[in-house]
């Protein structure tokens, strides 16, 4: 079999059993160490990079190997274009590691609310103390060695750059989807400020991760305890037992 065949296969192979035993795979991950991981240099492109991704480089954390999985991060950001979900499993990442949970959205000023309410994108200055906001409290966390989960869009780079002069080591997981799926979750919930005519724009400003950012790529059409299990999947949980 070509070597490129080879490794479609294997990846989906990998990319199945990871939906299937997600939750399997937690609860025993003190005693089972895996490895799912796609190559940034590949020349080929696995179809269960649609499910998770892993830029190349990792700030101040060894590329995972078959013998060294990641030590998990204590901040961790929850990022991608609104109605992606963040809130939800950021909710959801927080509980499942014991620690706190922030929701960036409630802490913009009154005026990019109306402004978003009132169908009109924000621009890089309205963004700026908002995120000012949002890198303090991470910092706060990062200072008493707190764990904290905030889901917060982080769009372009230099949103994520600001975010991390709260701490270098912040962790940043996409929550990928196409524009399709998420504007009818955006039609389907009620009481939120951000309406479904900005997606686009919000689509416009989004900037993937990049090689050199600490962060991953998670398929939202996995259920979110899925999506959770196949994010924690891919770290080293048995020197911190106690705090998980």
């Amino acid at each position: 079999m070509p070597i490129a065949e080879e490794l479609v296969a294997r990846s989906d192979h990998i990319a199945i059993c990871c939906t299937a035993a997600s939750k399997f795979l937690y609860k025993l991950r003190p005693r089972i160490k895996i490895r799912l991981t796609v190559s940034a240099n590949s020349s080929a492109k696995p179809r269960s990079a649609q499910l998770f991704n892993f830029p190349g480089r990792l700030s101040r954390m060894s590329e995972p190997t078959n013998n060294n999985r990641r030590k998990p991060p204590m901040r961790w950001i929850v990022m991608g274009v609104s109605g992606c979900g963040k809130s939800e499993i950021g909710r959801l990442l927080g509980e499942r590691l014991g620690f706190t949970h922030v929701e960036g959205d409630e802490h913009h000023p009154q005026a990019n609310i109306a402004k978003m309410a009132a169908g009109q994108p924000l621009d890089d200055h309205d963004r700026q103390g908002w995120l000012l906001i949002l890198q303090q409290q991470i910092r706060d966390a990062a200072e008493r060695d707190s764990g904290l989960v905030l889901s917060c869009s982080a769009l372009k780079r230099r949103y994520r750059d600001l975010l991390r002069g709260g701490d270098p080591d912040l962790y940043f997981v996409h929550l990928d989807g196409n524009r399709e799926l998420i504007a009818q979750r955006m039609q389907a919930r009620a009481d939120h400020f951000m309406p479904v005519t900005l997606l686009d724009s919000q689509f416009r400003d989004l900037e993937p991760l990049q090689a050199d950012e600490a962060g991953m790529r998670a398929d939202i059409r996995l259920s979110p305890d899925e999506l959770v299990d196949c994010v924690l999947a891919n770290f080293d949980f048995e020197d911190t037992k106690d705090k998980t």
